[in-house]
């Protein structure tokens, strides 16, 4: 039973996203967009499951949805201090820098969470992933300590992450 559920539905959690995404992109919430929202939640995990192959064991959704309202918040203080700092710092006294975060993480999924986050919270982009796939080189607009910067996304997003992919 639980092989035809998972062959029916190979990503569960995608399926319910994309549902939830289509019945909120047509501004009406009907049964009837519910359930093409539905097909279409069940299609297309479904035709694209093959280029998944090694797909997270599972996922902590508790965990992800704290992680999910933190990243909000991370990015309306972000965009309070990002202008602040156009507002008040000077172009000449910028310090931007380029920052080697090393990743603890293996799974493509996690790590890809990590720098869509990064590249979400403004101030800060992710750059380029090491060819090994264990540093992401992530690029910030103003700081004066690199190195907390750091500390501070490998504490703040990648801990949790591997918390929330298993």
């Amino acid at each position: 039973m639980a092989r035809v559920f998972q062959r029916l539905l190979p990503h569960p959690f995608l399926t319910l996203l994309l549902t939830a995404v289509w019945t909120l992109l047509q501004n009406e919430i009907s049964a009837g967009m519910v359930v093409f929202g539905l097909i279409l939640g069940i299609i297309i995990p479904w035709g694209t499951s093959v280029w998944w192959p090694d797909r997270p064991k599972g996922v902590r959704l508790g965990k992800m949805t704290t992680y999910c309202f933190l990243v909000l918040w991370d990015i309306v203080v972000a965009n309070i201090q990002v202008a602040w700092i156009v507002l008040t710092v000077p172009n000449a006294k910028l310090k931007p820098a380029w920052i080697v975060i090393p990743l603890e993480l293996r799974q493509p999924e996690a790590i890809t969470m990590l720098a869509g986050t990064i590249t979400l919270t403004p101030g800060t982009v992710s750059a380029d992933l090491s060819d090994e796939g264990h540093s992401l080189l992530v690029h910030v607009l103003h700081t004066n300590d690199p190195d907390a910067v750091r500390d501070d996304i490998m504490d703040r997003y990648q801990r949790r992450l591997k918390e929330i992919f298993l």
